[in-house]
């Protein structure tokens, strides 16, 4: 006597979609903010998914980093859900802002200008504005980059609290420059923009290959970039005399050098 093989309870995915995604988004769903960790039971309870299912498709948002397995086996949301939230939020908030700034800043500079936001312990690019010279260093929007190194790294750190001399100097600056310090073929400077409620919003910063900015070049930049993080803060309806002060600082210092 034959038995037939009962299928999967769960709804047919839409024909010009791929089921697996689709299996996939709806164990992300399954997580919310009362209920952030889950065991396999549970998933399967909210998605009517086969248990074999579920654990093949979360062996893939695991390497992805969109989820995350504790040592008790519950999973939780992991990190690259966490970068890609904070991307939407922040580039639905602040486009119309920071990039006609940024525009402005490259124009001056003729190089490169970007814009990090913090997400957890690392970066992500949230903007770009490409130099106008053909040699460029090479940072895309959605990069992610250690915080611990680089100009931009370091401004985020110091303005997120971060103890130690180096990052009172940054918060007494406004600003820090570096030289190979993430990369040895590319230099960078990079200052705070406040976002509403005067939070940190991220850091800009003009950066490009050291063949071409070089220590003096960057040391000329910082009066603009420190006014161009200034013109920012003051669009995200904060007030930005500090940064102002840090620049007419930087310029009085570059007459007098």
């Amino acid at each position: 006597m034959s038995v037939s093989r009962k299928s999967e309870p769960v709804t047919q995915p839409p024909s010009d979609g791929v089921a697996a995604l689709d299996r996939a988004i709806a164990i992300l769903g399954a997580f919310t903010a009362s209920e952030p960790s889950l065991g396999l039971a549970e998933i399967a309870a909210r998605t009517g998914f086969y248990k074999s299912t579920i654990l093949r498709i979360c062996r893939s948002l695991l390497r992805g980093q969109l989820l995350e397995r504790s040592d008790d086996g519950r999973y939780r949301v992991g990190q690259a859900a966490f970068r890609l939230g904070t991307l939407y939020q922040r580039s639905v908030v602040t486009a119309d802002v920071l990039l006609p700034v940024m525009r402005d800043l490259a124009e001056l500079s003729w190089e490169s200008v970007a814009f990090y936001v913090r997400a957890g312990d690392v970066r992500t690019c949230l903007y770009r504005v490409e130099s106008k010279h053909p040699i460029r260093y090479t940072v895309r929007e959605g990069d992610i980059l250690p915080l611990g190194a680089g100009s931009g790294g370091r401004v985020l750190s110091a303005f997120s609290g971060e103890p130690g001399a180096e990052y009172d100097a940054i918060r007494s600056a406004f600003c820090w420059l570096s030289v190979g310090d993430r990369d040895p073929e590319t230099s960078g400077i990079s200052a705070p923009v406040f976002g509403p409620g005067r939070a940190l919003l991220g850091a800009m910063t003009l950066a490009g290959p050291r063949s071409r900015v070089d220590e003096a070049f960057l040391r000329r930049m910082t009066p603009p970039l420190l006014a161009a993080a200034a013109r920012a803060t003051r669009a995200f309806g904060n007030d930005a005399h500090d940064l102002d002060e840090a620049a007419q600082h930087a310029k009085a210092k570059l007459a007098n050098e």
